[in-house]
């Protein structure tokens, strides 16, 4: 259904075709498959709590991975609000008190996290790398990931081949509001992969997680003030939580830290350099001692600024020895 809308998307003219090497888009088809199979498969063999806590590790994977692979640190205050959300969400939706029931489970939902990392920082990476937009990106790996799932269905999926049960693909009543939900839910899963390229394309990865857990703090606040749900303390207390790590990321992304001017250098007539603030009031009334033909004479304070002619004959370029004047 995704390469139909993708299809629909170029006739429309929304978007020009970009054609792009199979190989090349081969590993984001891969991660995308894995991402949704390993999700799925991380739901039923896990308690609700501990598939939710693997949600919450993905913006950790994501800084890890981009960590090893691109040599991309995140500042320390980054780092911080990113915790502070995950720690607002966990509280707010982990109610499991027992999360791991089995080691297969703990290494699918494992598996999941790492791949649903990778797959966001591929779909930002890969971008750049290939000079795509966020369109042509998907068009271009849709139909290989087609192709995997539509073979992977069989193997994945009961289909019922020789019998009626409903519970399989082929033996399931097809009632018209059935294919009506199957519709909704895959134009809603169409515009769900195009927005996830489309933020990670204009930000970056972990800011998508970010407005990922935005997303959840909507729903369960949602959830209190038009369809009655309960907001216990426990809720209300994560909520809080995760909004103002939210807010703090929001705030670091939009205002981010300068670093502060480098200092201008003075050079003495004792070879010695120091960082010299001439416009302050408080510089020392040092007196320097000029030596020419004539004899000493008393230089001006350094109260005031000198000129570019000054500099130029007093502080050399920082690279190399200090280089007195020939007198």
């Amino acid at each position: 259904m995704l390469q139909v809308g993708m299809r629909l998307f170029l006739m429309a003219g929304m978007f020009q075709h970009k054609p792009l090497g199979q190989l090349q888009v081969f590993p984001l088809a891969a991660a995308y498959i894995g991402y949704i199979v390993l999700c799925n498969l991380s739901l039923n063999v896990n308690t609700v709590g501990f598939y939710q806590v693997m949600k919450i590790a993905v913006a950790p994977t994501v800084m890890l991975l981009e960590l090893l692979f691109f040599r991309v640190v995140p500042p320390a205050k980054v780092v911080a609000s990113v915790f502070v959300v995950c720690l607002g969400i966990a509280i707010a939706t982990v109610t499991d008190s027992k999360l791991i029931s089995n080691l297969l489970g703990l290494a699918v939902g494992a598996a999941a996290t790492f791949v649903t990392a990778l797959y966001q920082i591929w779909a930002g990476s890969k971008q750049k790398e290939l000079q795509a937009s966020s369109m042509q990106l998907l068009h271009a790996y849709t139909p290989q990931a087609a192709v995997i799932l539509l073979l992977m269905i069989p193997i994945m999926e009961p289909m019922g081949w020789g019998g009626q049960d409903p519970n399989t693909l082929l033996g399931y009543k097809y009632t018209p509001a059935a294919v009506v939900a199957i519709v909704v839910s895959s134009l809603l899963g169409i515009l769900v992969s195009l927005s996830t390229f489309l933020v990670i394309g204009a930000t970056s990865s972990l800011t998508y997680n970010v407005v990922g857990h935005l997303k959840t703090v909507i729903i369960l606040t949602g959830g209190c003030l038009f369809f009655g749900d309960e907001m216990p303390p426990k809720k209300l207390l994560g909520v809080s939580v995760a909004m103002a790590g939210i807010v703090w990321y929001t705030h670091l992304k939009l205002h981010p830290s300068k670093p502060s001017a480098a200092k201008p250098l003075l050079v003495d007539d004792s070879g010695r350099m120091s960082t010299g603030l001439w416009e302050s009031d408080s510089c020392a009334q040092e007196q320097h001692v000029i030596e020419n033909a004539s004899g000493p004479h008393p230089s001006p304070a350094l109260t005031e600024k000198p000129t570019s002619a000054e500099v130029s004959l007093f502080m050399p370029p920082l690279v190399g020895m200090v280089q007195r004047p020939n007198r």
